[in-house]
């Protein structure tokens, strides 16, 4: 059985994940920095050393990267190659810094955005953090940094990663998608992978 590494679970499990790893062909590892959460392995993206080097089939990390200051996404990502296998893939999403800042240039900061059961999320939020979240202590979960599709991309680049592809969804979801390989990987095995892991409602970057 593969197994991917879930980072950043919080109380969440690989259901939440994606139709690719939502299935018995994958084990789930789950890390957070949070122990309430009960999470397999406590640690943060910058520094998991309870990960064996070469482990992990994939890493799946969802709303994480924007919590890091801008000189610790290096940090994460190198942290993310290191644990990988070989032939390993990242599947990662993030708040797109584009389709919000469009709001944001129409004078919505502060105007709901979409609406989620916890209640409704507006530019800020995505911008800075979930402020209810905050306003109950948990300051890990401010936003320090942004991405578009480009920036993400580039950093993937830039960290070793050796095939990508990405998307990016305007209105009601606000967010980037990107599957990173560590190998050399085909177009068609790209799209193989982003089939299997990329949400289906989706635009094409």
């Amino acid at each position: 059985m593969k197994q991917f590494l879930h980072v950043g679970c919080g109380p969440k499990d690989k259901r939440q994940t994606t139709r690719g790893f939502n299935s018995d062909a994958w084990r789930e590892i789950r890390l957070d920095i949070d122990e309430t959460v009960s999470p397999d392995l406590v640690g943060t993206m910058t520094d998991m050393g309870s990960v064996p080097s070469n482990s992990m089939d994939a890493i799946f990390s969802a709303h994480n990267i924007e919590h890091l200051y801008a000189h610790e996404v290096p940090l994460a990502l190198a942290e993310f190659l290191r644990v990988l296998k070989p032939e390993g893939f990242l599947v990662v999403t993030c708040p797109d810094l584009q389709s919000v800042c469009a709001l944001v240039a129409e004078d919505k900061l502060s105007d709901p955005a979409f609406m989620t059961e916890g209640g409704p999320i507006a530019p800020i939020d995505i911008l800075y953090g979930y402020r209810p979240a905050l306003t109950q202590g948990n300051i890990h979960m401010a936003h320090r940094y942004g991405f578009t599709a480009k920036t993400l991309v580039a950093h993937l680049q830039t960290a070793g990663f050796m095939a990508i592809a990405s998307i990016r969804r305007a209105y009601p979801y606000f967010d980037l998608w990107a599957i990173a390989s560590k190998p050399h990987r085909s177009e068609q095995l790209l799209r193989i992978l982003a089939q299997q892991h990329f949400p289906k409602a989706s635009k094409n970057s």
